[in-house]
């Protein structure tokens, strides 16, 4: 009797075609949930509008349906009148109009409870639909004050980055949250990498997802010595190699230095021709802006300094800071024009 050997990517075919149809099925069954949401949302809305109920009315509207469809959840008074937010929210908004049925409900709730302005929804929106994030996922960077730390992150790009990866936008930040790590007191910087290389999942979830892991204690061989970077990624979207160096000190100018020597001997040995320039991020405890801004301004070298924290930040520190810096913004725009 012989045994019929079958490889195992005829199985892994068969594995995709399921998960392909779940998907679907899922997207399928979400844009519908989502529309259906949005329909009574809309009526609702109009019916108040219109000074036609009253809010009575509405809990009367929720103990009917649960009468007339008792398996039917998420329909109480205050399910339909997160709907009546939800219409009320996008209504007339383009361009948020199509992303809408792309993230699940309880995603939304998430995003509605917990941002202000149009624009920080328009962001998590679009993010969660292109990371495709879970909701415990998309909550943690909320949570974690994505938005403001992406914006401020943006203002402060050299003109060397924006030179060399005039698409980086929104890829790095100022700070980084790595409250996952559950790290010792005191800990050192072995400590910090190791951390990170166990809690990769979550520090890829944090940095984004464009990044792949290449490895821990990177070797570059120059001259007759050894030299090791802490870790190093590779950045789909900007198709480089991105070197990050980790400190438990605050930022140190000659930190530089030793950066612009990785990012010359990874250029030099080790990118691909058809790859882009390097890039170089120093993670420290913390940083004095002016000190940055100083070793920064004639630095020639694609890097950026950033800080870490170990634990969440309070959203309004982040959203004080973000708004002192569109101030500012105004300011030199009216200088500017004046």
């Amino acid at each position: 009797m012989s045994s019929e050997i079958v490889p195992k990517n005829d199985f892994s075919e068969v594995v995709g075609f399921i998960r392909k149809a779940r998907e679907k099925a899922f997207r399928s069954v979400n844009t519908e949930l989502i529309n259906l949401y949005w329909q009574i949302g809309e009526y609702i809305s109009k019916k108040v509008e219109a000074a036609k109920w009253g809010k009575g009315t509405v809990t009367k509207l929720a103990e009917y349906i649960k009468e007339q469809l008792p398996d039917s959840k998420g329909f109480n008074r205050r399910g339909l009148y997160r709907m009546k937010h939800f219409y009320e929210t996008y209504r007339g908004n383009e361009k948020v109009s199509t992303l809408l049925t792309q993230i699940p409900w309880s995603a939304h709730l998430h995003i509605l409870s917990k941002t202000k302005s149009m624009e920080e929804k328009e962001f998590y929106l679009r993010l969660a639909i292109k990371e495709r994030y879970s909701v415990r996922e998309i909550e943690r960077q909320i949570d974690s004050g994505l938005y403001e730390r992406t914006m401020i992150s943006n203002t402060k790009l050299t003109p060397v980055l924006r030179e060399t990866h005039p698409s980086i936008s929104s890829v790095f930040k100022e700070t980084y949250i790595l409250d996952f790590l559950n790290l010792p007191k005191p800990f050192s910087e072995e400590d910090l990498r190791k951390g990170i290389t166990r809690n990769l999942k979550d520090f890829l979830l944090e940095v984004g997802r464009d990044f792949t892991f290449i490895c821990e204690e990177y070797r570059l061989q120059v001259g007759n010595n050894d030299y090791f970077i802490d870790l190093l990624f590779f950045h789909r979207g900007l198709s480089c190699l991105v070197a990050f160096e980790l400190k438990i000190t605050d930022f140190k100018p000659e930190y530089l230095g030793k950066m612009n020597f990785y990012l010359e001997a990874l250029d030099r040995d080790v990118k691909m021709p058809h790859e882009n320039p390097s890039v170089g991020v120093i993670l420290c405890k913390s940083k004095d802006s002016e000190v940055v801004e100083y070793a920064l301004s004639r630095n020639l070298s694609p890097s950026l300094v950033a800080e870490y924290k170990t634990k969440l930040i309070d959203k309004r520190i982040l959203q004080e800071k973000l708004h002192e810096l569109f101030l500012i913004s105004e300011q030199g725009s009216v200088g500017g024009n004046g």
